[in-house]
């Protein structure tokens, strides 16, 4: 660890955002010398641990995701610390959730409500009242057991056993949260929108409202994703106009326009149709858009330079798009400084390097039919991933590869 050091003098970091309310102008995201890319590089040998340590440059979330509400308590308070000594902000992902990720490739969580919620606290009384900016549960709100959507549809995830109550039982735990991190005065907390190529603006916002988003800063969009920012960033709009338009104009959310309708998701140049849409929906309520007291997002743009993946067309049974995809590249350097009035942040929210899982795309496995061989486990990391996200980068890291135009 001690050998990387210098490299962190030659930080990339963020400016300050007035928009975030309870972190003065002027802050800058943490930037962990003793993250996990900074680990990484300690365990590799070059090319690949300079790829490391240019990434490790970079502030990136640090994710808790298992252990005791002690450990939890410690682990937080340790990295909060070091932030505040260096009078910067960290960035904390909570992802101990029960029945996280549905048993895929992120498996695991607290045991149940109980002990998620005794988890939380810890975490809660890691922080106190330093400032910090705090993901909720990724997937927390886009994979729930035995949800049904808002037409009735049972979703995909249904764990044996566990249908009576699961997804009430979701609902409840991130209350639960809700309640305990809102109360720290500094913290900024956010809850999953899923992204632009998942969820209709008014199927998240239904869920956000009844995760009890009212008393959050609002919710994160496009973690561990590949959403370009010419998508993603109109959806952040439409989402926290949709909590708008349900909260203070009574709308039933079903109503609420999305990517899907009017639009046509494929093609972006029609998501204007929807912006319309929703004008009339303000003015036939008498409302009036009031971004900065709306509901924000934070905007994960680590490896979403290049937009999404477009597989072979027919080739697998699942191209799990969403699981290491290649050729994909950095996005948005991270930044407090959005200058977009429903967007907080920019943030690296998924760790840019760190593989998501061994993707199969529908075959039998081990291997990833597509890159030709087997993928790291979910979280570790990924070397050949790394340096196409450095090459691939939008905008460009100069002197590290060549620019590669964006796929939108």
């Amino acid at each position: 660890m001690k050998r990387a050091a210098s490299v962190f003098a030659l930080l990339l970091s963020a400016v300050g955002l007035p928009a975030l309310g309870q972190l003065p102008p002027g802050k800058q995201i943490f930037v962990d010398p003793q993250g996990t890319t900074a680990q990484a590089a300690e365990r590799l040998d070059d090319p690949s641990r300079q790829d490391a340590l240019l990434l490790a440059r970079f502030a990136s979330a640090s994710w808790f995701a298992y252990g005791t509400p002690d450990l939890a308590e410690a682990k937080v308070r340790d990295l909060v610390d070091r932030a505040a000594a260096a009078g910067q902000v960290p960035v904390l992902v909570a992802y101990n959730i029960p029945y996280r990720d549905c048993a895929l490739y992120s498996a695991g969580g607290a045991a149940d409500s109980d002990a998620y919620l005794a988890w939380i606290r810890g975490f809660a009384a890691g922080i106190g009242e330093r400032e910090a900016i705090v993901i909720l549960e990724p997937d927390g709100l886009g994979i729930i057991p035995w949800h049904r959507t808002l037409d009735g549809t049972i979703e995909n995830c249904r764990p044996e056993g566990r249908d009576g109550g699961a997804s009430d039982a979701r609902y409840e735990q991130l209350r639960g949260a809700v309640a305990i991190l809102s109360a720290l005065p500094k913290v900024r907390l956010y809850l999953d929108g899923t992204g632009s190529s998942w969820l209709a603006p008014g199927e998240i916002a239904s869920r956000l409202i009844r995760a009890d988003v009212a008393r959050a800063a609002g919710f994160f969009l496009n973690v561990s994703n590949f959403e370009s920012d010419a998508r993603v960033v109109p959806y952040a709009r439409w989402v926290s106009d949709c909590i708008a338009l349900v909260t203070r104009g009574g709308l039933d959310s079903r109503d609420c326009p999305s990517q899907y309708r009017p639009a046509t998701f494929s093609d972006v140049s029609t998501w204007a149709k929807t912006d319309a849409a929703y004008d009339r929906l303000f003015e036939k309520a008498g409302l009036v858009r009031a971004p900065g007291s709306q509901k924000h997002a934070v905007i994960d743009t680590s490896r979403n330079g290049q937009g999404s993946w477009q597989p072979p067309a027919g080739r697998y049974a699942d191209a799990e798009v969403w699981c290491n995809p290649p050729g994909r590249g950095l996005g948005r350097r991270p930044a407090l400084d959005s200058g977009n009035p429903y967007v907080d942040a920019f943030l690296w929210i998924k760790i840019p390097g760190e593989s998501d899982g061994e993707c199969h795309r529908g075959s039998g496995g081990p291997a990833d039919p597509e890159r030709g061989l087997t993928a790291p486990p979910a979280g570790s990391w990924f070397p050949g991933q790394a340096r196409e996200l450095i090459e691939h980068a939008n905008p460009p890291l100069q002197g590290t590869g060549r620019p590669v135009a964006p796929r939108g």
